[in-house]
């Protein structure tokens, strides 16, 4: 498997680079670097460091992504929440975030500074030592998911680190050590998620199935058991992710063209999966893109 996500792998950096922005509310920093090329198979992109400081709080909207999401956060909390007014809330500080379908909104005071690591289901498995089944849906402390000296250790370690490359070499050391302990995903189970990632979940589960010489019935248990999600629910996020990323420099004069490049019957279809997944509509979320990169506001 390539680096990155096929269609992001040219973009990103092989050395950290490091992006600014200032504003009447505030600033932000944030930097990027891709893994080291033996790792690139675990991880769905490049490393990424910030540290934003806003007058006031900042919630973000962060749709699935087909990913597994690790937030070191150096010392400051955060608060998630669902997009139901009723819905839990939860206060972390580093956490882990399992596949999920819906999105989630994320909020701090104004003041965030940390390390996100975007694992593939099964590098995650491999880097924290347990399928990701058990985390479907879920959100888990970074101590949950590493143990109380595992979480401060690699807390302390990038938040004393000199610097954003420096911490991405760390990341390197920490992520090749521990991933070499571990066992192997099954080879069927590998080529299966490797070849929904490379067609943006365009690959039908029967195809999956006939390709690893599994049943269905094997491959959508061993989907929800090793990732945390069936192949075919897998494969709709994957897609939806894919036209996220067109949409992020859009200004919503092609959304036609963005549902049929990325596979959707139709733009009423493209429309449904977006409200599904985000919990707004396209319009919407093109209009509440943070400059820079800086993601979706809520």
């Amino acid at each position: 498997m390539s680096a990155a996500h096929p269609h992001a792998a040219a973009e990103q950096p092989v050395v950290a680079r490091v992006s600014r922005h200032a504003s009447s509310l505030g600033a932000r920093e944030i930097a990027q670097r891709l893994p080291h090329p033996l790792l690139r198979e675990h991880v769905g992109g490049a490393y990424q460091g910030y540290a934003e400081q806003f007058a006031r709080p900042l919630w973000r909207r962060e749709a699935p992504t087909g990913l597994v999401v690790l937030i070191v956060s150096f010392g400051l909390p955060y608060e998630l929440r669902g997009e139901d007014p009723g819905a839990r809330r939860e206060h972390h500080v580093s956490f882990v975030a399992g596949l999920d379908e819906d999105a989630t909104l994320v909020g701090h005071s104004g003041a965030s500074a940390g390390v996100q690591v975007d694992f593939t289901p099964l590098g995650a498995a491999c880097f924290f030592g347990f399928p990701m089944g058990e985390l479907g849906g879920r959100v888990v402390t970074l101590a949950d998911a590493l143990g109380e000296g595992g979480a401060a250790e690699l807390s302390e370690r990038l938040a004393t680190a000199p610097g954003w490359e420096a911490r991405f070499v760390l990341l390197d050391a920490l992520l090749a050590a521990r991933i070499a302990a571990s066992a192997p995903p099954a080879p069927a189970l590998a080529w299966a998620w490797r070849r929904l990632w490379e067609s943006d979940g365009a690959v039908a589960v029967g195809t999956l199935a006939e390709e690893v010489g599994w049943s269905r019935r094997h491959l959508v248990a061993r989907f929800q058991a090793q990732l945390g999600l069936p192949p075919k629910r897998l494969a709709r996020v994957l897609r939806f992710r894919r036209a996220v990323e067109l949409l992020r420099d859009d200004d919503g004069a092609r959304l036609a063209e963005i549902a049929a490049a990325c596979g959707y019957y139709d733009q009423a279809h493209f429309n449904r999966d977006v409200r599904a997944f985000a919990g707004v509509t396209p319009g919407q979320l093109i209009a509440s893109r943070l400059p820079d990169g800086g993601g979706f506001a809520a």
